[in-house]
């Protein structure tokens, strides 16, 4: 019975969550130009300017907090590997040096790697150098993340 309520609270809580970064997300954006973003094939716009807003259009909740933090994603690396996307990111403005940075990479990750364009979602194992001591070893130990080294590509928002 305790965890059947557990449960449901978590569930109640999560629903609430979304609800509520939806609706931040609605406030923020143009939701016709979402709309539009995200039904745009991410290989037809690889090499232009809406590449990375497409990017963000594919995000849940976690573009709330990008967004209603200062923060973004740049496009360190994107190559094709059997017709999808590889990707590796890195997280721009404010996100650079927030606390909750481990989940807002896992979350990034989880939402792209959802779209059946995007094969794989890795970061720029330079973000690991904008973590203290401590959050380095956080993140290498529990982030469910991989950190590469890649070339760098001017993509951002």
């Amino acid at each position: 019975m305790d965890d059947d309520l557990v449960a449901k609270y978590a569930a109640e809580a999560k629903a609430a969550m979304e609800a509520e970064a939806a609706r931040r997300v609605s406030e923020a954006t143009d939701p016709q130009e979402e709309e539009r973003l995200r039904n745009l094939s991410l290989h037809d716009v690889m090499e232009s300017d809406h590449f990375v807003p497409a990017l963000l259009a594919r995000l849940g909740a976690v573009r709330a907090a990008l967004d209603g933090h200062g923060g973004g994603i740049a496009v360190t690396s994107a190559t094709v590997v059997d017709g999808r996307l590889d990707l590796v990111l890195d997280l721009t403005g404010a996100c650079l040096s927030c606390g909750a940075a481990p989940g807002t990479l896992e979350g990034v990750k989880t939402d792209l790697e959802g779209d059946g364009e995007i094969e794989r979602v890795r970061f720029s194992a330079a973000l690991l150098d904008t973590f203290d001591d401590l959050g380095r070893e956080f993140i290498l130990a529990h982030g469910k993340v991989e950190f590469v080294d890649a070339p760098t590509d001017s993509s951002e928002a």
